[in-house]
Order: structure tokens, then C-alpha cells, then sequence
């Protein structure tokens, strides 16, 4: 049976790696026409290494694995040792817009 969540209740949701590592917390949630794009996570320390010292990542919703008490995405997907960025949030969505809010 399918469970529906509302966004809102996914907001503050820690989210971890489909490999067990701690990633971050979501922070918000892009729509567009009404269907989830993207999310924006605010990224731990130590995944802030890998990504250039950002503070947040807006992922795509494809690399959502599960979202229940946590929220877990894909680490393959990810590109943790090429994003080198001065940004404050990494886009890996592929929107550039989306990109440059500051957190």
C-alpha cells in the first residue's frame, strides 16, 4: 500500500546515504508544476568536504531511494570528489537557477 506524505512533514528530515553515511537534513522542496524536481539538503560537515565546502546540495527527486523517519538517496549518484565549488549550495539538478540561493 502506498502511504502519501505531505512535503511538510519531509522538511527537517535527516537524510542519510543508501550506503549508511550521515548526508544532512532537508531543508526544502522544489515543485515544479505541482510534481517534487528537486530537494535541497543542508549537508553535514563532513559530506562538505567532498563537495568544495558548500553548505547545501539541491539533488534531484530521482535520487530519492526512501522517505519515511529518514530520508535516503542514492551515493552513486552523487558526485562527491567532482563538485568544486565556492557556492554556498551545489545544484546537481542541472537547473543553474536553482543553484545560487544562498542558505
Amino acid at each position: 500500500m502506498l502511504r502519501v506524505k505531505k512535503v511538510t512533514s519531509v522538511i527537517g528530515k535527516k537524510v542519510y546515504t543508501d550506503t549508511g553515511d550521515f548526508f544532512g537534513e532537508i531543508e526544502e522542496c522544489n515543485l515544479v508544476e505541482n510534481k517534487i524536481d528537486g530537494w535541497r539538503i543542508r549537508i553535514s560537515n563532513s559530506m562538505g568536504n567532498f563537495l568544495g565546502g558548500a553548505r547545501g546540495v539541491i539533488i534531484p527527486h530521482q535520487f530519492v531511494r526512501a522517505v519515511g523517519d529518514i530520508v535516503i538517496i542514492s551515493r552513486a549518484n552523487l558526485p562527491l570528489e567532482e563538485v568544486e565549488s565556492g557556492e554556498q549550495t551545489v545544484d546537481l539538478s542541472g537547473d543553474s537557477d536553482m543553484g545560487r540561493t544562498p542558505m
